[in-house]
């Protein structure tokens, strides 16, 4: 859905506690999540806008913010 926030917290309200000592107490983890809020946040003002830019460029940046969300994943997972 176009426009939808999907912060860590918001996508895995299971592990709000983790993921808010994680950004506490790990500054890797606390610069990684605020690079993938960033970047899911330029998705969604992009996607409201409608899409200024080309498929391919969209597609990489939905791609990178994938490719983020799993690494924060893992680490929220594994902590």
């Amino acid at each position: 859905m176009l426009g939808e926030v999907h912060s860590l917290v918001n996508d895995f309200p299971e592990h709000k506690d983790k993921v808010e000592a994680l950004i506490s107490n790990d500054e890797s983890f606390a610069a990684e999540n605020k690079r993938y809020n960033e970047l899911d946040k330029e998705i969604r003002v992009l996607e409201l806008n409608g899409a200024p830019i080309d498929d391919e460029a969209m597609h990489q940046l939905k791609h990178d913010r994938s490719v983020l969300k799993d690494a924060l994943y893992q680490r929220l997972t594994s902590a």
